[in-house]
Parts: structure tokens; sequence; C-alpha cells
């Protein structure tokens, strides 16, 4: 059994309600993947505690999650010619990942001046135009309106979106290229849920790029 089974094994042996959504967990995995296979960067957004799932998201992304990360030799070498061979020795390999709702000086004043239901567009279309981009739009409803318009401009850009919602999946179970429906309804029960999927879509991803 290789390590990505493992993690996903004991994701739905320790949260069965999980498992209907192994396909689409799956599906998710691949899409991670291939964005970073191809030397991408994820973009996520979300609102309230979705907004702080995005932020722990790329924390877990941007440095290591469960696996060391050590920089290869050849990286390790352009420090050590620089003569700060310490640098390599505590710095980490990256998944790229940017969090859309820190960046309060452009959502404060995009709001402001245009619409704040489109900060969130206007940052996938910055970022993502013409880069390989994965968004990943969280809404516990589905239907976020500023997480929607960002879903509908990542798909006229041409750049695949990961959703997780509720239940119901709202408009994000429609628009996203995959959509995980965690079998909740409630805000918080969502959310609960929420966590120990991403923790596993991060683990997967991690594994597939990084050994012990």
């Amino acid at each position: 059994m290789n390590r990505t089974e493992i993690i996903l094994q004991q994701l739905y042996q320790d949260v069965p309600a999980l498992l209907p959504l192994k396909e689409k967990i799956y599906q998710a995995c691949a899409l991670m993947i291939h964005c970073y296979e191809n030397n991408g960067q994820i973009l996520l957004c979300g609102n309230g505690g979705s907004a702080a799932d995005a932020e722990h998201i790329v924390g877990e992304l941007m440095k290591g999650f469960l696996l060391r990360r050590p920089l290869p030799p050849a990286e390790k070498e352009r420090f050590e010619n620089e003569g700060v061979p310490e640098l390599a020795d505590q710095l980490q390999q990256a998944l790229p990942a940017i969090s859309l709702v820190s960046q309060s000086a452009l959502c404060t004043a995009f709001a402001n001046d245009i619409a704040a239901d489109l900060v969130f567009a206007q940052q996938v279309y910055a970022y993502g135009k013409g880069r390989e981009c994965l968004l990943i739009a969280l809404s516990t409803s589905g239907n976020a309106r500023n997480v929607v318009n960002a879903v509908r401009t990542a798909r006229s850009l041409g750049i695949p979106s990961l959703g997780i919602t509720g239940r119901d999946g709202g408009q994000l179970g429609e628009l996203c290229t995959v959509c995980i429906q965690t079998p909740e309804k409630e805000t918080y029960r969502v959310q609960e849920l929420t966590l120990p999927v991403y923790h596993a879509l991060c683990a997967v991803t991690e594994a597939h790029f990084f050994k012990e």
C-alpha cells in the first residue's frame, strides 16, 4: 500500500461519512497534483470560517506538513556559493499557494471602488491569466457570491476549480470542475468535515512530490 492509499484509508476510517465522496476526493487530489506537476500555483478563497480554512490550507502547502522538504542539492549549492549555507539548511521546498482573502489593501480598495462581490474575481483574473493555476473555492452553502464570481472568472480563463461545500453544493456544485459536497448542511458541521478533507488533500499532494 503506497502513502496515498494509507492517507485516504485513514481519512475514511476516521470519518466514515466521507466514504461516499471517495471518487470526488481522488479527483481533487489529481487536480492539485496536476497543477504542481505543471509548475502551477493554487489560489484559495472563502468567507468567514472558510477564509480561515483558505489560510490554513496555504500553511500546509507552503512548508512541510507531514514530511520534511529539504532543498535539493543544486539549490543548496547556490546558498553555499552566496556564503549562507545556514539558510539552505532551514528553508523548505514549497507547493506555491496564495490565499486571496489576506490581501486587505487590495480587497478593501476594490470593494470600495468597484464591487465587493468581485474582489476574488479580480484576483483570480490577475494571478491566473496566462498561468497554470487551480482555484480552491470554499463555501459551506456553495452560493457565496464573491466565491461564485471567482469560479466563473476561473472558468472564463480555462482555470480548473475545486469546490468544497455542504451537502447541497449550491452553484459551486454546478460550476466547479470538481466539487466535494460534504454530507452536512449546518455551517459549523460542514466546516468540521472540511478540515479532514483538506488535510488529506494536502497530505496526498505532499506525498506525491516529497519523500521521507
